[in-house]
């Protein structure tokens, strides 16, 4: 497909920094949503119903907090 979108953007989850490595967890996890649901209108009816649901916010965390993992391990932690 053309308009496939990356998942990993820049081919790499090397990031400099800690905090650059979050940043691009939380990038992953809105990509994935995005993929999941590629309709933007769909996705913005949805958006007020998780933003006041505290299981939904919870799973959002969830999911930064995975693939910030993926991404430490990949950055040997930044050692």
């Amino acid at each position: 497909m053309s308009d496939q979108i990356s998942l990993i953007p820049n081919n790499s989850l090397i990031t400099a920094t800690p905090e650059e490595g979050r940043q691009l967890a939380v990038k992953l996890a809105r990509l994935i949503i995005k993929v999941t649901q590629p309709d933007a209108e769909i996705r913005e009816k949805l958006r007020p119903k998780y933003a006041e649901d505290a299981g939904f916010l919870i799973a959002i965390g969830q999911t930064v907090a995975t693939e910030f993992a993926t991404i430490a391990a990949a950055n040997n932690y930044w050692k």
